[in-house]
Parts: structure tokens; sequence; C-alpha cells
């Protein structure tokens, strides 16, 4: 039960629980690939009493899919993702809006994290935990990308606290419900995050 709990696919992203699915599932994978490499290398090693055989290149080579996931592993290793208490509060006062859990934007400059987000119409706002999380970078970045997709009127608002977060997505059920609108900056921001 446990095991199946912890690497369920029913965490796909924007879903609660996606960065912790996601990041088991890099631990499982990266350890794969790597034993992998090194069964290879051993059963070349045993079979013709030499380092120097075909197998030991293909465990090489073996080792670059394995080392490009180590590196994935550690991306999301470094995220903890929205907790299953804010998690419930944040579905029971979001119930009819569009929303995105567990959400990391990379920029050059600095990573977002942000546990929810609301997206209703051209209005957008989230939620995180993170006390170092710089807002300004953030509505810079992500309205670019946003305007490069066509959404060139997006109000962004990050909130630190969870009382004033959820207060803000009662009054943005009040909205008028734009669907396609709502649904392609749901996309846009899905595709550009972790």
């Amino acid at each position: 039960m446990q095991f199946k709990r912890m690497f369920s696919t029913d965490a796909y992203k924007g879903t609660s629980g996606y960065l912790r699915t996601q990041k088991n599932y890099e631990i499982l994978r990266t350890v794969l690939y790597f034993a992998i490499s090194l069964s290879l290398f051993i059963a070349g090693w045993v079979t013709t009493g030499s380092r120097e055989n075909l197998l030991t290149i293909v465990a090489v080579l073996g080792c670059l899919p394995a080392c490009k996931s180590l590196v994935e592993m550690f991306m999301f290793l470094r995220y903890k993702g929205c907790n299953e208490q804010d998690a419930a509060q944040i579905a029971a006062h979001t119930d009819g809006l569009t929303g995105l859990y567990d959400m990391v934007f990379t920029s050059y400059e600095k990573n977002y994290e942000i546990h929810h987000m609301t997206i209703c119409g051209n209005t957008l706002c989230g939620y995180t935990s993170d006390p170092k999380f710089a807002e300004q970078a953030f509505y810079k970045h992500i309205q670019d990308i946003l305007k490069k997709d066509n959404y060139r009127e997006v109000t962004v608002k990050i909130f630190h606290d969870l009382d004033k977060y959820l207060k803000r997505c009662e009054q943005l059920k009040d909205l008028p419900a734009q669907p396609e609108l709502t649904g392609g900056i749901c996309q846009t921001l899905k595709s550009v995050s972790l």
C-alpha cells in the first residue's frame, strides 16, 4: 500500500502531490539507470576477465542518461511542494476555480516555487511559504512568458499569507468565467514549470 502511494501515477503536473511523486520517480529512475550501467560493466569484466571490452563502452555510454537523470533528481529534491494541510484548506476554497499545485518556475537568475496558483480569466494569483521569494522578479519573468504566448493583460499576485490567499480565491469566484483564456494560461504555466 505504501509503495503504491509513493509511486502513484495519479499525480500529474499541477496536481497536489506532484513534486513528491516526481521526486520518488526520479530517485527510482536514477538508481535503475546507474544499476544497469554497473551491471553491464561487471558482466563484461566477469566474462572477459578485463575492463577493456565492448560492454565497458556500453556501460560508460549508459552513464550519460543516468547522469542526466541524476541532475533532474537533484532539481526535484530541492523542492518540497504544498503540505497536505494547506492543500486541504486550498481545495475547500477553490472549488470551481482552475488551480495548479506544486509549480516550480526556473529562470536564468532564480527559481520560484509556488505551492498553489489560481487562474480566473486574466487574473493569476498564487501562494508560497518561501520567505525569500522574489516577487518583483517573478512578476516580470511570468509576464514575459505570458506575453510571448499572447496573454498580454494578465495580473499576477503572489501571497505569503495563506488566509489572505484563500480570501482572494473566494473573491475570484465572483469574476466572470473565461474558460478559453483560463485554459490557455494554465497550459502555458504547465509547459514552463518543472
